[in-house]
């Protein structure tokens, strides 16, 4: 493992995006299928690692069809990580959803409108970390606007072909700072990085 660590900007919180890829760069099948994560069976560490980055988060950002993906998994599910997702307020960006529950726990707030506007709202605004998961619309559209603070990947080994990518096609150029590298016994290893800003 290899990790290089600095301060965090005291008061402001951070947009986490975090996704699962293959090695070679898909977040997603090319009609976004995600079968490439059953690759690998056993996800226990990424899990703790995932615990622990939860404690300093307070909200969770969702698009609509993540949104309806975990709904269906998560309410009920009873892995290592499952009450902190369960029990963290979270945010669906839709402009179709009118409500968002979340089985027997607090239901999810639709939020409609401009996610980025929101989001730097939100970032501006006391509180703890801000974790988006998958959600590549979501992601690409607050990565595009330039309100990324850490970018962490769990790569799958796994090489899909052609697929749908994290990034979206007009970024242009991002460089990357490398926070953390740190590979698992699954055969997955997680990559952390933070944008390099002028």
């Amino acid at each position: 493992m290899s990790s290089i660590s600095s301060p965090s900007l005291i008061g402001m919180r951070k947009l986490i995006i975090q996704e699962l890829v293959t090695v070679d760069g898909y977040a997603a099948g090319p009609d976004g299928e995600l079968d490439f994560f059953e690759s690998v069976t056993d996800y226990s560490q990424v899990d703790q690692d995932n615990l622990q980055i939860m404690e300093n988060v307070d909200t969770v950002l969702l698009g609509a069809a993540t949104y309806r993906m975990f709904v269906e998994y998560w309410p009920t599910a009873d892995e290592t990580v499952a009450r902190s997702v369960n029990t963290m307020p979270k945010l669906v960006f839709s402009s179709t959803l009118d409500k968002a529950p979340w089985g027997d726990w607090e239901p999810a707030r639709v939020v409609r409108g401009d996610a980025a506007d929101k989001v730097a709202e939100l970032k501006r605004e006391p509180g703890g970390d801000i974790m988006l998961w998958g959600s590549l619309s979501l992601a690409r559209s607050l990565i595009r606007a330039g309100l990324l603070d850490e970018l962490q990947l769990r790569v799958i080994p796994v090489a899909v072909g052609a697929g749908q990518r994290l990034f979206p096609d007009d970024l242009g150029r991002l460089d990357l700072e490398l926070i953390e590298a740190k590979p698992y016994s699954s055969g997955i290893t997680s990559m952390r990085y933070r944008p390099r800003r002028a």
